[in-house]
């Protein structure tokens, strides 16, 4: 497998995780619903860490885009 190759495998692998995350908190949110504080201060729980891990999972994705690309995010 290509360096480029391998990019585009991780690339899309993240972009699967993200779904499946999309998919708990929509089940989450239509069986407990979520208020601003789950969502912002969740300290605890099912929704514990789940901005900053997304957050960090989109970042990688657009960082990868980039590097297959052969762009500048800035």
């Amino acid at each position: 497998m290509s360096d480029l190759e391998a990019l585009k495998t991780e690339k899309q692998a993240l972009i699967d995780k993200m779904l499946e995350m999309q998919q708990r908190f929509i089940a989450h949110e239509h069986e407990h619903g979520v208020g601003g504080r789950d969502y912002w201060a969740a300290g605890d729980g099912p929704l514990a860490g789940y901005r900053q891990e997304y957050m960090d999972t989109a970042n990688r994705v657009v960082d990868l885009a980039h590097q297959i690309v052969g762009s500048s995010r800035i």
